[in-house]
């Protein structure tokens, strides 16, 4: 969406004729996009999506940098999505435990028994997008709005931290454990092959899977990060478990944009392009 939101920008202060339907086209495709993400109803996406920019119009000139226009889009759209699913049959309010997400026996047994990942194999198809989505749709709410907003839109740790009111290491609290539980209700919607291998889990791996996260993303401390690598080098398991989280990371931010209908999209762009003249007449 960053790259989106830069060219909307610009967009504005190009001054062309038509840069506000422009910016409004960009803008409007990432709010819809996160919003169904987050919602997962697409009467409420496209809700989301007007009201966020019928919010946003009297101060889009204002904004000059798109790192503030990102969190203020965002904001706004995390509250007004929150506002909508606990008026539905949204997930009740939980905490996920690790003890809880970390894997069973059977579940390292079929990660020892299919090797290492693919790389091609990280392309996320129809099948599995919808795998993926029934998955991250199945998270609390506090956990998912962390997920979306750093896996699936792209945003740092500060960034979500200031969308979501968390401290950061809330946010990376909660942005590993809601790894682990896409990871594990994703796995679990695959056909297991029986297997022989049995392996066991060494003392040190419920330690491990706490840090992984930190590990995958670069931000564990060099100690414990040499620590974590030796633990690897002899854990057949974990090397497993981490190549199969790693996979499940990759496929959440290579996740496709969720589209807004050209017809439905055009005509309410035009109803924004009309609000925006309006203000700019009361000037």
């Amino acid at each position: 969406m960053r790259q989106e939101i830069e060219h909307a920008i610009n967009l504005l202060k190009s001054g062309q004729p038509d840069a506000v339907e422009q910016a409004l086209t960009l803008l409007q495709n990432s709010v819809f996009s996160f919003s169904m993400r987050v919602c997962q109803q697409k009467e409420d996406a496209e809700d989301t999506m007007q009201e966020v920019l019928v919010k946003s119009l009297p101060y889009l000139n204002k904004f000059d940098s798109p790192r503030a226009l990102v969190v203020w889009l965002y904001k706004v759209a995390k509250n007004r999505c929150l506002m909508t699913r606990r008026r539905s049959k949204f997930a009740p309010k939980q905490e996920l435990s690790l003890d809880e997400l970390m894997p069973d026996r059977g579940d390292l047994e079929h990660l020892v028994s299919t090797g290492p990942i693919n790389p091609e194999m990280l392309a996320v198809r129809g099948e599995e997008a919808q795998r993926l989505r029934d998955a991250v749709q199945k998270l609390p709410p506090e956990y998912r709005i962390v997920l979306v907003l750093r896996d699936m839109e792209g945003l740092t740790d500060e960034e979500v931290a200031e969308i979501t009111g968390l401290r950061r290491g809330t946010v990376r609290v909660r942005l590993h454990r809601a790894r682990l539980f896409v990871r594990k209700q994703f796995m679990q919607q695959e056909k297991r092959p029986r297997v022989s291998k049995q392996p066991t889990r060494p003392r040190g791996c419920k330690q491990m899977f706490a840090e992984l996260s930190e590990y995958l993303d670069d931000e564990l401390n060099p100690a414990l990060c040499e620590q974590l690598e030796a633990h690897l080098d002899d854990c057949e398991p974990c090397q497993a478990f981490v190549s199969n989280l790693e996979s499940t990371v990759e496929h959440l931010r290579k996740f496709p944009q969720e589209k807004l209908d050209p017809e439905t999209a055009a005509a309410l762009r035009k109803q924004l392009v009309s609000l925006q003249a309006e203000l700019l007449q009361e000037r």
